[in-house]
């Protein structure tokens, strides 16, 4: 037990005490007279009043309750309380998990009907956890103990600064729902950092100040935990809700292609993934603009474990639980799932575009869809879901801009089913933006050349394939030319990689270009960039996109290679310059296709207004279109299909509905480790692994002034009682 103010409450009992015991020294000073008898002051004779010291101290049952009396509010002006598991601090920030896997329905494993979902167990944790927080003294208001609530998916944002009100801390966490995108732990630490207590300058340097207590409300399935890491001084819990062994089956992949020679061919193929721990048999439905088109069954198999190794390094470690740390030797190492995949293709003659949705049957849902929670059911139904925007069959406009000319690209694209392939010069191509008839072509190919930077320091919006060149504020930095080298990695997944084999080709002078990560907030934020192939100094291969471009960059030169010999790269070019302009053969549709999470950004034709865009739910959005005619619309929060609309003019493959024309995008998770719905026993962090705890262990604290206020109260009442009876008896 510990007391808030005890200095007050010994202060009120040195004063007290003592001049209650006094007032009993008192004795009544009394007169002789002559009486006949004594037998009517038998009464009289006992003190009643004192009006004269001193008396000898007797027993007395009013001076004993009065003193209990007293003592017990001594005792309550000391403000004691009990003190239970509680992490020591008195500044806690809650980090609540919203991402998709918060959706799986493992919240609670007893209620197997009408199940809790991890965020509602999580969200009621949290609360129970702000109900411990130190409140107030009476005294001392500065005593009370003071939290923060973030909430985070693959963004973060705060939903209540710090504030000893339990009632705003309560209604935060309430008010959080979750998302359909994925986990990022790394800006919720930021957050949390930059809201810590900052380090105290002393004679002896910098000392880091007061630390703060953070704790993490989620499955612990985050894939940059490894990345982050809290304050010095903080201390981290790892409140766990969901089960370590909960299944899943989700759709890890959906795209659709049209085949080169006849683009009327449409094929839809729809990648799944199992964490199951058995088979399990599912059908895949897909729809064709709310129609269903087919459905197929598969059986996936079982998820395969293996044992991770123990290395002698490891035995060494501790594992951090809760406010404290155990020793992790002798611990049995727990399996590691690896999901097993399959996957199903609709083929079929389309010439139309389509709105296409692929869900998965049969997975625990009853007659209302409701799911229910057994040890084989589906707990996240967030992903047995996903969306894709056909766009109709048409062959691509393609221009190649070269300053010296290139035989080898000009092969390439004439075995291309292309309605129009044109050689310019970029003079020419300069004259072509000038006129504004950019329009005219869906893909620019340049050899050995760029333009210059647009007004926002990166490439004129537009579709690219580059050779030879690294383009202005892509996201990439030249590293200058190299010698001889071959490729040693490559993103087989990728569409433009795909079917692609890389191991003949041999670069004569290579150019490796490295990955430029975006400052928050600063130029080329919304510029991006990912590898598709690399060589030992480097990337090779680059896809880069910004808000109104998108590019395939090869920045070493084609002739100092045998590739143009490799068939190849005959499949490479006609592979890329079809991702990139998204309506000829190969992979389509994903220009108009955003991950859950991320910003939804695009270009409508010049002269839009009145845009507006329509979520999933059917909630409608005014945006304000840039002069270029860029809209930008985010972060995406959940899945489905988003229609944006405005009145001006169409784009070629734009419709129109109500005299307005329309376009359509589609958000989808597609995160295979965002699916992986087992939860975590140990969320590996940057400084140290921390232990996950299943229930919530911070006890906190119990105020007793308040019932020692009650226990004085009863007993002055038992202390009237007795008076009067001695009275008046």
């Amino acid at each position: 037990m510990t007391w808030l103010t005890p200095l007050i409450a010994g202060i009120a009992a040195a004063i007290a005490v003592p001049s209650l015991v006094i007032l009993y020294f008192l004795k009544l000073r009394r007169r002789d007279m002559e009486v006949s008898t004594t037998l009517l002051w038998k009464k009289a004779i006992q003190d009643i009043q004192a009006n004269a010291p001193f008396q000898k101290l007797r027993r007395n049952i009013l001076l004993i309750l009065q003193l209990l009396a007293l003592a017990a509010a001594i005792a309550a002006v000391g403000q004691p309380q009990l003190s239970g598991d509680s992490t020591k601090g008195d500044r806690h920030i809650i980090l609540i998990d919203r991402s998709a896997s918060m959706n799986a329905i493992d919240g609670d494993p007893k209620k197997t009907t009408n199940p809790a979902t991890r965020l509602e167990i999580a969200k009621k944790q949290a609360e129970e956890l702000v109900e411990t927080l130190r409140e107030p003294g009476v005294f001392q208001k500065e005593s009370a103990d003071q939290a923060m609530v973030i909430a985070f998916d693959s963004t973060a944002e705060v939903r209540q600064q710090f504030t000893s009100d339990k009632s705003l801390l309560k209604a935060a966490i309430r008010s959080i729902t979750a998302t359909d995108g994925p986990t990022r732990l790394s800006e919720a630490m930021r957050l949390a950092t930059a809201h810590s207590k900052p380090v105290v300058v002393e004679n002896r340097g910098l000392v880091s100040g007061p630390g703060s207590v953070l704790h993490l409300f989620g499955d612990g399935k985050m894939p940059d935990a490894l990345e982050t890491q809290p304050g010095a001084s903080d201390t981290f819990m790892f409140h766990r809700v969901g089960g370590p062994e909960s299944g899943n089956v989700a759709i890890a992949n959906v795209r659709a292609e049209r085949a080169f020679d006849n683009p009327s061919q449409l094929s839809i193929f729809v990648g799944l993934q199992s964490t199951m721990r058995g088979p399990r048999a599912v059908d895949v439905e897909l729809t064709i603009d709310g129609a269903v088109a087919g459905v197929k069954s598969v059986t996936m198999p079982p998820a395969t474990s293996v044992m991770p190794e123990t290395s002698n390094t490891d035995k060494g470690n501790e594992v951090a639980s809760g406010a404290g740390a155990t020793e992790g030797e002798g611990k049995p190492p727990t399996p590691v799932f690896t999901p097993s995949t399959g996957g199903v293709v609709f083929p079929m003659e389309r010439v139309e575009g389509a709105l296409v949705s692929v869900r998965l049957r049969g997975l625990d849902d009853d007659s209302a869809g409701n799911r229910a929670l057994s040890a084989t059911a589906d707990v996240l139904p967030t992903d047995d879901a996903a969306y894709l925007v056909v766009p109709p069959a048409k062959r691509l406009a393609v221009a190649i801009v070269s300053a010296r000319g290139n035989l080898f690209l000009s092969a390439a694209l004439d075995g291309l089913p292309l309605s129009r392939h044109d050689v310019m010069s970029p003079e020419q191509f300069q004259k072509v933006l000038a006129e504004g008839r950019g329009g005219e072509y869906d893909v620019f190919v340049l050899d050995g050349w760029t333009p210059g930077p647009d007004g926002d320091g990166s490439l004129p919006p537009g579709r690219y394939v580059i050779f030879n060149a690294v383009p202005p504020g892509a996201g990439v930095v030249d590293k200058g030319v190299g010698g001889a080298t071959q490729i040693v990695d490559w993103d087989r997944s990728h569409p433009v990689m795909r079917s692609v084999n890389l191991d003949p080709l041999i670069i004569g002078k290579n150019r490796a270009v490295e990955i430029v990560k975006p400052q928050a907030g600063g130029a080329g934020a919304d510029v991006s960039a990912v590898v598709l192939a690399s060589t030992t100094s480097g990337a090779s291969i680059v896809e880069a996109r910004g808000a109104d471009w998108r590019a395939v960059i090869v920045p070493w030169d084609l002739m100092e290679s045998n590739w143009p010999f490799d068939v190849g790269f005959i499949v490479f070019t006609a592979q890329a310059v079809g991702y990139v302009g998204g309506s000829s053969g190969g992979v389509i549709g994903q220009s108009q296709m955003v991950q859950a999470g991320s910003i939804l950004s695009d270009r409508l034709p010049t002269g839009a207004g009145g845009v507006t865009i329509e979520s999933p739910a059917g909630e409608s959005s005014r945006l304000e279109a840039a002069a270029d005619g860029r809209v930008v619309f985010g972060p995406i929060r959940a899945t489905g299909f988003y229609r944006v609309s405005w009145a001006g003019s169409a784009g070629p493959t734009d419709s129109q509905r109500d005299g307005r024309n329309e376009r359509f995008f589609a958000a989808n998770l597609l995160d295979s480790r965002e699916s992986d719905a087992a939860s975590a026993e140990t969320l590996e962090l940057a400084s140290r692994p921390v232990a996950a705890q299943d229930a919530l262990e911070t006890k906190g604290t119990r105020k007793l002034w308040p019932w020692f206020l009650l226990g004085a109260l009863a007993v002055v009442m038992l202390e009237w009682f007795v008076y009067n009876r001695k009275v008046h008896v």
